[in-house]
């Protein structure tokens, strides 16, 4: 089986996946607590959207927009004095200038999810419920790799970390499309280097068994929204710019769809931003 070949890392541009079955999966990178000019936000038509998440993010979306309301900037304090590779994201991210940053709940999702409800269009979660047998073996796992006594130890060393992979990662960055600052291109590498010091602390076993699982629930998303748009079925899936490419490799390759449904929309209040 030949494998289709994936764009640079840090690609600004929406990449479609087409299943052999029919339909197709449109990757929209995102950075986290980044909010995109209107140039940046996808322009395909689709007709449902899938999130790399469990039903439960949207409870904490709601939460941390009520918590906004009545003291704004208190989830970005939070995040500052959380400590880890977040904590030096938010606190680097947020001095470029003409970057929106330091947004909650995630503004790019949090805005999909929005025009999804409002429109009435299809939402599926990746992400198992905490029921589930085998995703809860997948965290069992994960917790044990992140606990693991070199992760410990790397961890007194992060900042150090930190700095070496932005040194590395610079290299990836791309030109953010006409009219956007290329500070941008500058947040691209920071939520990368966060990016991969998570993914360090789980390991590569991990994360990879986690990829596939969710293109095992992308395919089963697409076949059920195939049954109402056929071959022309279009899933937006909002991911992490880093992560795109690694989502891209496990649905390469052709993990067998797992059954999955929507999750109904709740239109009341919601409007699009």
């Amino acid at each position: 089986m030949s494998v289709a070949p994936l764009p640079e890392r840090l690609d600004w541009e929406d990449h479609v996946w087409s299943d052999p079955d029919g339909g197709q999966i449109l990757l929209h990178g995102v950075l986290p607590t980044v909010v995109y000019p209107r140039t940046m936000r996808p322009r395909t038509n689709w007709h449902a959207m899938a999130l790399l998440e469990s039903p439960d993010v949207v409870d904490m979306w709601v939460q941390e927009e009520k918590d906004e309301a009545e003291s704004p900037g208190v989830n970005l304090t939070h995040g500052l004095i959380s400590g880890g590779a977040m904590a030096i994201y938010l606190d680097e991210v947020s001095l470029l200038e003409d970057v929106p940053s330091g947004r909650f709940p995630d503004p790019e999702p949090r805005r999909l999810h929005r025009n999804a409800e409002r429109h009435e269009r299809p939402i599926y979660f990746a992400e198992p419920t905490a029921d589930d047998e085998r995703w809860g073996e997948h965290l069992t796992n994960e917790a044990k790799a992140a606990s693991h006594w070199k992760k410990l130890l790397g961890m007194i060393s992060l900042g150090g970390k930190w700095r070496k992979r932005v040194k590395k990662n610079i290299f990836l960055a791309q030109k953010p499309p006409k009219g956007v600052s290329p500070n941008f291109g500058s947040a691209a590498v920071l939520a990368t280097t966060w990016w991969d010091l998570n993914e360090w602390i789980v390991g590569e076993k991990v994360v990879e068994a986690r990829d596939a699982r969710y293109a095992e629930r992308l395919r089963g998303a697409l076949a059920d929204l195939r049954t109402t748009f056929g071959d022309e079925a279009v899933l937006l899936l909002p991911v992490f710019l880093p992560h795109r490419n690694a989502i891209l490799n496990a649905l390469e390759t052709l993990p067998q769809p797992e059954e999955i449904t929507s999750n109904p929309t709740d239109t009341a209040g919601t409007e699009e931003e």
